[in-house]
Protein backbone atom coordinates (compact mmCIF):
# COMPACT_ATOMS: atom_id res chain seq x y z
CA UNK A 1 0.00 0.00 0.00
CA UNK A 2 1.31 3.19 -0.72
CA UNK A 3 2.13 5.66 2.11
CA UNK A 4 -0.61 8.24 2.87
CA UNK A 5 0.08 11.57 1.93
CA UNK A 6 -1.00 14.26 4.05
CA UNK A 7 -1.52 18.17 3.78
CA UNK A 8 -1.11 20.10 6.91
CA UNK A 9 -0.50 23.64 6.96
CA UNK A 10 2.05 24.31 9.85
CA UNK A 11 5.48 24.41 10.47
CA UNK A 12 7.13 21.26 10.23
CA UNK A 13 9.92 19.98 12.14
CA UNK A 14 11.81 16.67 13.37
CA UNK A 15 10.17 15.52 16.68
CA UNK A 16 7.28 17.71 16.92
CA UNK A 17 3.74 16.33 17.17
CA UNK A 18 0.81 18.07 15.61
CA UNK A 19 -2.86 17.61 15.60
CA UNK A 20 -4.58 16.55 12.33
CA UNK A 21 -7.62 18.78 11.65
CA UNK A 22 -10.96 17.17 11.44
CA UNK A 23 -11.03 16.25 7.76
CA UNK A 24 -7.63 14.42 7.54
CA UNK A 25 -8.15 13.03 10.64
CA UNK A 26 -11.65 11.42 9.69
CA UNK A 27 -9.91 10.27 6.20
CA UNK A 28 -7.10 8.63 8.10
CA UNK A 29 -9.06 7.06 10.54
CA UNK A 30 -12.72 6.35 9.40
CA UNK A 31 -11.50 5.83 5.24
CA UNK A 32 -8.52 4.56 5.44
CA UNK A 33 -8.71 2.75 8.95
CA UNK A 34 -4.62 3.27 9.69
CA UNK A 35 -4.09 2.27 13.19
CA UNK A 36 -1.45 4.18 15.71
CA UNK A 37 2.24 3.08 14.21
CA UNK A 38 0.99 4.23 10.51
CA UNK A 39 3.26 5.27 8.34
CA UNK A 40 2.36 8.71 6.96
CA UNK A 41 3.41 11.42 4.60
CA UNK A 42 3.27 15.14 6.13
CA UNK A 43 3.40 17.95 3.69
CA UNK A 44 2.96 21.73 4.23
CA UNK A 45 1.92 22.70 1.11
CA UNK A 46 5.16 25.25 0.87
CA UNK A 47 7.17 22.58 -0.42
CA UNK A 48 8.35 21.23 2.40
CA UNK A 49 7.71 17.15 3.16
CA UNK A 50 8.54 15.26 6.11
CA UNK A 51 8.29 11.51 7.13
CA UNK A 52 5.62 11.13 10.20
CA UNK A 53 3.79 8.32 11.96
CA UNK A 54 0.32 8.03 12.91
CA UNK A 55 -0.20 8.62 16.84
CA UNK A 56 -3.04 8.23 19.37
CA UNK A 57 -6.18 11.22 19.40
CA UNK A 58 -5.37 12.10 15.54
CA UNK A 59 -1.75 12.93 16.56
CA UNK A 60 1.59 12.32 14.07
CA UNK A 61 4.83 12.71 15.14
CA UNK A 62 6.94 14.75 12.43
CA UNK A 63 10.14 12.32 11.24
CA UNK A 64 12.67 13.15 8.86
CA UNK A 65 12.68 15.88 5.93
CA UNK A 66 12.33 14.40 2.81
CA UNK A 67 13.97 15.49 0.11
CA UNK A 68 11.31 15.35 -2.94
CA UNK A 69 11.63 18.11 -5.45
CA UNK A 70 8.36 18.11 -7.75
CA UNK A 71 7.96 21.37 -8.73
CA UNK A 72 8.29 21.76 -12.36
CA UNK A 73 11.11 24.22 -13.59
CA UNK A 74 8.58 26.04 -15.93
CA UNK A 75 6.04 28.71 -13.49
CA UNK A 76 2.65 28.64 -15.19
CA UNK A 77 0.17 31.02 -14.02
CA UNK A 78 -3.58 30.20 -15.73
CA UNK A 79 -5.65 32.74 -15.93
CA UNK A 80 -8.89 30.66 -16.38
CA UNK A 81 -12.47 31.53 -17.30
CA UNK A 82 -15.02 30.14 -14.72
CA UNK A 83 -16.66 27.33 -15.75
CA UNK A 84 -19.94 25.60 -14.78
CA UNK A 85 -19.45 23.20 -11.47
CA UNK A 86 -17.59 19.44 -12.55
CA UNK A 87 -15.77 21.45 -15.60
CA UNK A 88 -14.22 24.13 -13.40
CA UNK A 89 -13.57 21.55 -10.76
CA UNK A 90 -11.87 19.21 -13.60
CA UNK A 91 -9.37 22.32 -14.32
CA UNK A 92 -8.36 22.83 -11.12
CA UNK A 93 -7.27 19.27 -9.97
CA UNK A 94 -5.58 18.64 -13.49
CA UNK A 95 -3.86 22.79 -12.88
CA UNK A 96 -2.51 20.97 -9.66
CA UNK A 97 -1.10 18.03 -11.06
CA UNK A 98 0.42 19.00 -13.85
CA UNK A 99 2.35 21.81 -12.33
CA UNK A 100 0.52 25.19 -12.17
CA UNK A 101 1.89 27.63 -10.32
CA UNK A 102 -0.63 29.94 -9.97
CA UNK A 103 -4.61 30.06 -10.56
CA UNK A 104 -6.67 33.05 -11.36
CA UNK A 105 -10.25 32.47 -11.98
CA UNK A 106 -11.97 35.52 -14.13
CA UNK A 107 -15.13 36.70 -15.06
CA UNK A 108 -15.47 36.76 -18.47
CA UNK A 109 -18.61 38.09 -20.54
CA UNK A 110 -19.49 34.38 -21.97
CA UNK A 111 -19.18 32.67 -18.23
CA UNK A 112 -22.46 30.83 -16.84
CA UNK A 113 -22.08 31.25 -13.57
CA UNK A 114 -20.57 34.29 -12.10
CA UNK A 115 -20.31 33.81 -8.23
CA UNK A 116 -19.85 36.96 -6.06
CA UNK A 117 -19.83 37.45 -2.39
CA UNK A 118 -20.28 34.51 -0.15
CA UNK A 119 -20.91 32.27 -2.87
CA UNK A 120 -17.44 33.02 -4.62
CA UNK A 121 -15.67 32.26 -1.13
CA UNK A 122 -17.72 29.07 -0.87
CA UNK A 123 -16.08 28.32 -4.46
CA UNK A 124 -13.03 29.25 -3.75
CA UNK A 125 -12.58 26.92 -0.40
CA UNK A 126 -14.26 24.48 -2.60
CA UNK A 127 -12.11 24.77 -5.34
CA UNK A 128 -9.43 25.31 -2.33
CA UNK A 129 -10.33 21.57 -1.27
CA UNK A 130 -9.69 19.97 -4.74
CA UNK A 131 -6.19 21.45 -5.17
CA UNK A 132 -4.87 19.54 -1.74
CA UNK A 133 -6.19 16.63 -3.02
CA UNK A 134 -4.71 16.74 -5.98
CA UNK A 135 -1.35 17.03 -4.05
CA UNK A 136 -1.88 14.79 -2.04
CA UNK A 137 -2.45 12.01 -4.44
CA UNK A 138 0.30 13.39 -7.57
CA UNK A 139 2.90 13.78 -4.86
CA UNK A 140 3.40 17.65 -5.05
CA UNK A 141 4.34 19.03 -1.63
CA UNK A 142 3.94 22.77 -2.84
CA UNK A 143 0.08 23.99 -3.70
CA UNK A 144 -0.72 26.52 -6.16
CA UNK A 145 -1.23 29.45 -5.46
CA UNK A 146 -4.92 29.64 -6.22
CA UNK A 147 -6.19 34.03 -6.63
CA UNK A 148 -9.27 35.19 -5.60
CA UNK A 149 -11.71 35.29 -8.15
CA UNK A 150 -11.48 39.00 -9.85
CA UNK A 151 -12.35 40.69 -13.82
CA UNK A 152 -10.37 39.91 -17.04
CA UNK A 153 -9.42 43.37 -17.01
CA UNK A 154 -7.82 43.31 -13.45
CA UNK A 155 -6.31 40.21 -14.77
CA UNK A 156 -4.70 41.16 -17.71
CA UNK A 157 -3.09 44.70 -15.81
CA UNK A 158 -0.81 42.29 -13.98
CA UNK A 159 2.51 43.14 -13.71
CA UNK A 160 4.29 40.09 -15.41
CA UNK A 161 6.89 40.02 -18.24
CA UNK A 162 7.14 36.67 -19.83
CA UNK A 163 5.32 34.83 -22.07
CA UNK A 164 1.39 34.98 -22.29
CA UNK A 165 -0.92 32.73 -23.97
CA UNK A 166 -4.52 33.02 -25.12
CA UNK A 167 -6.24 30.28 -26.07
CA UNK A 168 -7.99 31.05 -29.52
CA UNK A 169 -8.95 28.72 -32.14
CA UNK A 170 -8.78 31.29 -35.28
CA UNK A 171 -4.98 32.01 -34.00
CA UNK A 172 -2.39 31.74 -36.12
CA UNK A 173 0.63 30.65 -33.62
CA UNK A 174 1.47 27.81 -32.66
CA UNK A 175 3.51 26.62 -29.80
CA UNK A 176 6.03 24.92 -32.10
CA UNK A 177 6.80 28.48 -33.65
CA UNK A 178 7.27 29.90 -30.48
CA UNK A 179 10.39 30.89 -28.83
CA UNK A 180 10.73 29.07 -25.60
CA UNK A 181 10.69 31.27 -22.32
CA UNK A 182 13.28 31.72 -20.26
CA UNK A 183 11.16 29.95 -16.65
CA UNK A 184 7.24 31.67 -16.76
CA UNK A 185 4.15 31.49 -18.99
CA UNK A 186 0.57 33.18 -18.35
CA UNK A 187 -1.99 31.47 -20.06
CA UNK A 188 -5.52 32.67 -20.74
CA UNK A 189 -8.60 30.17 -21.63
CA UNK A 190 -12.03 31.07 -22.37
CA UNK A 191 -15.37 29.89 -20.34
CA UNK A 192 -17.50 27.34 -22.35
CA UNK A 193 -19.04 29.51 -24.62
CA UNK A 194 -15.06 31.05 -25.63
CA UNK A 195 -13.89 34.85 -24.73
CA UNK A 196 -15.58 37.40 -27.35
CA UNK A 197 -13.80 39.08 -29.92
CA UNK A 198 -13.19 41.92 -27.94
CA UNK A 199 -11.71 39.99 -24.72
CA UNK A 200 -9.10 38.53 -27.32
CA UNK A 201 -8.31 42.07 -28.59
CA UNK A 202 -7.85 43.11 -25.22
CA UNK A 203 -5.57 40.47 -24.42
CA UNK A 204 -3.29 40.85 -27.16
CA UNK A 205 -3.51 44.82 -26.12
CA UNK A 206 -1.67 43.21 -23.10
CA UNK A 207 0.91 41.28 -25.06
CA UNK A 208 -1.05 38.01 -25.10
CA UNK A 209 -0.22 35.75 -28.20
CA UNK A 210 -3.33 34.48 -29.68
CA UNK A 211 -2.35 30.76 -29.53
CA UNK A 212 -4.32 27.52 -31.82
CA UNK A 213 -3.96 24.13 -30.21
CA UNK A 214 -4.33 22.40 -33.48
CA UNK A 215 -7.34 21.73 -35.50
CA UNK A 216 -10.32 21.16 -33.30
CA UNK A 217 -12.34 23.57 -31.07
CA UNK A 218 -11.77 21.81 -27.16
CA UNK A 219 -14.07 22.10 -24.60
CA UNK A 220 -12.96 24.51 -22.21
CA UNK A 221 -11.81 21.74 -19.42
CA UNK A 222 -9.80 19.81 -22.44
CA UNK A 223 -8.04 22.98 -23.56
CA UNK A 224 -6.35 23.72 -19.99
CA UNK A 225 -5.25 20.15 -19.66
CA UNK A 226 -4.08 20.33 -23.17
CA UNK A 227 -2.17 23.42 -23.08
CA UNK A 228 -0.83 22.29 -20.07
CA UNK A 229 0.37 19.34 -20.95
CA UNK A 230 1.93 20.85 -24.12
CA UNK A 231 3.60 23.64 -22.15
CA UNK A 232 5.15 21.13 -19.80
CA UNK A 233 6.08 18.62 -22.38
CA UNK A 234 7.75 21.53 -24.57
CA UNK A 235 9.44 23.55 -21.73
CA UNK A 236 8.69 21.77 -18.57
CA UNK A 237 9.02 18.92 -16.88
CA UNK A 238 7.01 16.27 -18.96
CA UNK A 239 9.21 16.21 -21.92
Amino acid sequence: MQIPRIHLPAPLSSGKRLDLDRQAARHILTVLRLKPGAPLIIFDGQGNAHQATLEESAQVAIGQPLNDETESPLQIHLIQAISRGERMDYVIQKAAELGVYKITPVLTQRCMVKPKGDRAAKRLQHWQGIAISACEQCGRNRLPVLNAITTLDAALSGPENNLKLVLDPTGKNSLSNLTPPVKSVTLLIGPEGGLTDKEVRQAQQSEFIRLRMGPRILRTESAAVAALSALQALWGDLG
